[in-house]
């Protein structure tokens, strides 16, 4: 596995939990473990990688298949009552307030229908822990999970069977092997993938087939998201930030004048607004669609993971030590 990922998640979640990467380990070596989520007391400082709405419901998830609710936007938090593997969550995705996905290590896929509070397995194959990065459904019935070499999974009916489709190796390479980190819509149900190797991949057929968007950047992209004048804005490691205006025929970098790993881009309203978080407590923020971006740093240096899509300029975020408090300055 690329190097700068393992120390991506490394830094995420912990050397201790993550010392399989760190030791460049074959994911046939890496443990696993199969059993239920533990509830515990200190649920609320684990490592969290990502969160969702569930209609007015905030969900997170994050190592040893710990999931978090908050029901008033973020400022209390508790773990789900049932989760069956204690897994790292790496993804949630819902389609409405009730329906919900999360996928992870070894390959999981676990499903709610009751808004996050109980989850049941759809997929797993701990046999090779081939880790799924991120989830998106479109709707109940429609979505699509990618992960480790190029894995894409598709299901039409709401995750009970799963598809893996085979990619066609990028330009100028001979297999298709990207890691695929970050799944992102787009305007007219076109869905984006952020990958190694500086590419961004492109479906417009919800994950049947896909086309390959260079951005000439050589390294990692860890997250993106779709801008209200329809063009795209992705972010990986080393502060690298780059936009398209044209859906991803050119690319332009942004300078955001950090080193900082960005592993989290967000939309935070309905207007220009855009929020990047990562590494180091990096918060980078625009008001012009990402064309140029403010940045500072979190007194705490906390390490930022996720932000929550569409909830203001203050969103909840996630880290290291999960859900990240009030910054005070």
């Amino acid at each position: 596995m690329n190097r700068n990922l393992k120390h991506i998640w490394a830094g995420l979640l912990g050397a201790a939990a993550l010392l399989p990467f760190a030791c460049g380990a074959e994911p046939s070596a890496w443990p696993v473990g199969l059993h239920a989520a533990a509830k515990v007391a200190h649920a609320g400082q684990a490592g969290m990688l990502a969160t969702a709405w569930a209609g007015k419901r905030i969900v997170a998830v994050g190592a040893h298949g710990v999931v978090l609710l908050s029901d008033d936007q973020g400022k209390q938090w508790r773990q789900a009552g049932k989760v069956p593997l204690d897994v790292t969550l790496t993804s949630v995705s819902f389609a409405n307030d009730k329906e919900g996905w999360a996928v992870g290590h070894a390959g999981v896929v676990l499903h709610t229908s009751n808004g996050g509070e109980e989850w049941s397995v759809q997929r797993s194959q701990p046999e090779q822990d081939r880790p799924l990065f991120a989830v998106h459904f479109f709707d109940a019935q429609h979505g699509v999970a990618v992960g480790l070499w190029s894995l894409v999974l598709t299901t039409t009916d709401g995750g009970r069977h799963w598809t893996t489709r085979e990619l066609e190796a990028p330009p100028g390479a001979r297999r298709a092997d990207l890691n695929l980190l970050g799944l992102f819509a787009g305007q007219g149900g076109a869905l984006y993938a952020a990958a190694e190797k500086g590419y961004v991949l492109h479906s417009a057929d919800q994950g049947l087939s896909w086309n390959y968007l260079p951005t000439g950047y050589k390294g990692s992209f860890w997250a993106g998201t779709a801008l209200r004048d329809g063009g795209l804005l992705v972010g990986g490691l080393r502060g690298a930030l780059y936009r398209s205006g044209d859906a991803g025929q050119s690319w332009t970098r942004v300078a955001t004048g950090s080193t900082a790993s960005i592993t989290s881009v967000v939309r935070t309203g309905s207007g220009h607004d855009v929020l990047a978080v990562g590494q180091d407590g990096l918060v980078l923020r625009s008001a012009d669609d990402g064309a140029s971006v403010q940045g500072s740093y979190r007194t705490d240096r906390l390490p930022l993971s996720a932000a929550l899509p569409l909830a203001g300029n203050t969103p909840p975020m996630m880290s290291a030590r999960g859900p990240a408090p009030a910054d005070q300055h």
